[in-house]
């Protein structure tokens, strides 16, 4: 009989255990409010810069064309050694020009020997024709031969000099200082003057251009913001062009942007920046792909958000979730620039102060009430 009396106190006993445990529940919930950790927002100063493709040109470049016909004698220097401006390259046959300034020279003498006699004779006729001792017509003839004496001494004299050119021009050299190129034409070859096709080719490269390409619509853009209150502009920021070459390191020195064309490329639809870059190591050789970074200006008051606290929504929208002052986590729609290293410049929808979420978003929907914490960096 004493069984019987022992399942209602158990039941009684089963009651209050669980009407406790119930009571319990709101303390339970406040502790489960999920965990956030959060930024505050600080606008700074920040440095927007844009990258752009480029290819490396040479500073000055000359072709070495021949000014003379003639054969190659000789060819001087060494394919691919640095040359100065001045040093010898090539030698045409000189022989057939020499010839030529010799027969110059040889005419002019003999003009010149005939000018005092002749002179003389003009004086002599320029008296007598007053007294009527011979005619106006004998005098006028020795006149006139004694003008054309001394026009013939003025074209020898040109063909003297036209022939020392000539000869010059047979000792080819070089017009500046660069790395010259393999020759293409080899000793014993006939070349003419002024050919197409160069003997070589030398290319300096200290310093150097690279010639970036830049779309129609980014160079307005580029120059619109600079003209706006937006960036802060100085024309000395063009002169701190950086540099990054093929294997993505970085360029020493810095460049500075000279100018961009007038004219619009109609297949690309794009114009050329031209940077000047010190090359004193040769690193920088002509043709060469590599990529710039131009400083478009300095925004004073800049936000950036870390990339993880953005979000984008279906249809492509960025948006954060901040917290507000009651503590929930709301949703924010931004308007984003560009990224900067790990980060997202934020250019409408946030301002100092706001609490954005950067953690914890697994935990979160719109309107719930969150425990935030702030990030420590």
């Amino acid at each position: 009989m004493k069984k019987i009396y022992i399942f209602p106190f158990l039941f009684v006993f089963m009651l209050l255990l669980f009407g406790c445990k119930r009571n319990k529940g709101p303390a339970n919930v406040q502790t489960r409010l999920p965990v956030v950790s959060y930024i505050v927002i600080k606008p700074q100063k920040v440095t927007l810069m844009k990258e752009l493709p480029g290819r490396v040109a040479s500073y000055k470049t000359a072709k070495i064309i021949p000014q003379v016909s003639g054969v190659i004698l000789k060819r001087v220097f060494k394919e691919g050694s640095y040359v100065k401006k001045g040093d010898l390259l090539y030698i045409i046959d000189p022989r057939p020009y020499e010839a030529a300034l010799e027969s110059a020279q040889a005419a002019l003498k003999a003009a010149e020997a005939k000018l005092p006699a002749l002179t003389k004779k003009v004086k002599r006729y320029a008296k007598l024709v007053k007294t009527h001792s011979i005619s106006k017509q004998v005098y006028d003839d020795t006149k006139a031969a004694l003008d054309q004496l001394k026009a013939n001494i003025e074209l020898y004299k040109a063909q003297i000099k036209s022939a020392k050119i000539n000869l010059d021009y047979c000792y080819i050299k070089a017009p500046i200082d660069g790395i010259i190129s393999r020759s293409y034409i080899t000793e014993g070859q006939v070349v003419y003057a002024y050919q197409p096709d160069p003997l070589a080719i030398i290319q300096n490269f200290d310093p150097v251009y690279v010639d970036a390409t830049i779309s129609t619509e980014e160079l307005y853009e580029l120059r619109k913001k600079r003209a706006s209150k937006l960036l802060k502009y100085t024309p000395d920021m063009d002169k701190n062009v950086q540099l990054i070459l093929e294997d993505n390191s970085i360029y020493p020195e810095k460049g500075i942007l000279e100018f961009n064309e007038v004219t619009v490329d109609k297949t690309t639809d794009s114009v050329i920046l031209r940077i000047k870059f010190p090359n004193r190591d040769k690193v920088l050789l002509p043709h060469m792909f590599v990529r710039v970074k131009i400083i478009e200006g300095i925004m004073e008051n800049g936000i950036l958000v870390p990339e993880e606290a953005v979000k984008f929504d279906p249809r492509g929208n960025p948006y954060v979730f901040v917290v507000d002052k009651q503590n929930r986590a709301v949703i924010r729609p931004i308007v984003i620039d560009r990224s900067i290293g790990n980060k997202w410049l934020v250019t409408s929808g946030l301002k100092e102060n706001d609490r954005v979420i950067v953690k914890g978003f697994q935990y979160i929907r719109p309107g719930v009430p969150v425990k935030a914490v702030l990030e420590k960096p």
